[in-house]
């Protein structure tokens, strides 16, 4: 992953720097940086990819919210004086980015969504992982993607580490029930910005069909399916994804 974690005041983040356009990345609830490497790399040289470290394990438990990480988002967004940007988010980081979407359409020229929740989801099926079970998490991680060795040890070992430390798995919970509490079918239609969605076609967690309700629900929007994908494209076909990205942004410039 190319560029250091830089840190000012409580905000964490990842930027790449430069004159272009902003490419805001959100991360989902067990998003590592690495996650967006492709991205980072294919776009760093025409955008400022700037990826903003969501405070999952560091809200107040009483904050620990979809909502609390939106509010995370506009206050770094105003922080860093960003007139306007181009917002992209996987699983998690898709339901936080159509939330400060609705909230700042004055901020937001163009959103683009990936495994996104927000309408449905099935992260951990009806089970949460039993602290201690490094196979049990293995697999559900390379549930993640159609191909499983897409799952690195290094990431199994991070997903394994988050859910064996006490205080971060009660934020995993808060958060994934408060994601599934906040359906926000009734509001997609105050969405007026482009819309780009790319899909996996095989994603286990946020099926094709959510994509295909997001794109009838939302006003402006272009769907992209991936064959042989799961639930993080631009991980698992970062090419193909980071083509249709480009694409489209190379279409609607600020």
């Amino acid at each position: 992953m190319s560029g250091e974690i830089q840190e000012e005041g409580k905000f964490k983040f990842v930027e790449s720097g430069g004159d272009g356009d902003v490419l805001l990345l959100l991360h989902g609830l067990f998003g590592a940086l690495s996650n967006f490497e492709g991205i980072m790399n294919r776009f760093s040289p025409k955008f400022n990819v700037v990826i903003p470290i969501l405070p999952i394990y560091d809200l107040p438990l009483r904050k620990v919210s979809v909502s609390g990480l939106v509010d995370h988002v506009e206050e770094f967004v105003e922080y860093k004086k960003f007139k306007k940007v181009n917002v992209l988010g996987n699983s998690l980081g898709g339901h936080v980015s159509l939330l400060y979407t609705i909230r700042r359409p004055d901020r937001v020229h163009t959103m683009n969504l990936t495994g996104s929740s927000g309408l449905f989801e099935s992260a951990m099926g009806s089970t949460f992982p039993k602290r201690g079970d490094y196979e049990f998490i293995k697999k559900k991680t390379e549930s993640t993607f159609y191909d499983a060795s897409v799952a690195t040890k290094e990431l199994v070992d991070e997903v394994y580490s988050s859910v064996n430390d006490r205080n971060k798995a009660i934020r995993i919970i808060a958060t994934a029930k408060s994601a599934v509490r906040h359906n926000i079918a009734d509001k997609l239609d105050q969405i007026k910005c482009p819309t780009l969605l790319i899909w996996g076609k095989e994603d286990s967690i946020t099926p094709p069909f959510v994509a295909e309700q997001f794109n009838e629900l939302i006003e402006n929007t272009e769907l992209h399916f991936l064959e042989k994908c799961g639930h993080a494209p631009m991980m698992e076909l970062p090419e193909a994804f980071n083509d249709i990205l480009y694409e489209f942004l190379s279409r609607h410039p600020m």
